[in-house]
């Protein structure tokens, strides 16, 4: 009897966090965002909307404007893009992060890679 409690104990501490890391974290909410490249840097806004692990939200940025954006989140990891105009050209631009509770850092690629930095953000 005592075993199977043991047991019954066990399991449901087991499936709680399963389940927690299964949800991973929500980044639904409004993030301000410090950009650094070789060509400078930046403090674009992203707002996010999370439905699950599908993403999308709103960038708005002196370099860029303001782009639509769609993205993933699996578990603690984010990952969004979108295609941008730079002086005339079109670019894709691919960030990707990592988020602790009201943080996240990460990279960020432009140009098919030709040009990359580091970002970290903050939830407002």
């Amino acid at each position: 009897m005592r075993i199977r409690t043991c047991a019954a104990a066990v399991l449901t501490v087991v499936a709680l966090g399963a389940s927690g890391l299964a949800q991973g974290v929500d980044v639904t909410g409004k993030w301000i965002f410090d950009v650094q490249t070789g060509q400078g840097g930046g403090t674009p806004t992203v707002t996010f909307k999370q439905e699950g692990e599908k993403l999308t939200g709103h960038y708005s940025s002196e370099t860029f404007g303001e782009v639509d954006f769609t993205g993933t989140v699996k578990g603690s990891n984010v990952r969004f893009s979108f295609n941008a105009d730079a002086q005339g050209t079109a670019i894709d631009v691919v960030y990707d992060g990592v988020v602790e509770k009201d943080t996240m850092k990460g990279s960020v690629a432009m140009a098919g890679g030709q040009l990359n930095g580091t970002f970290t953000a903050k939830k407002q």
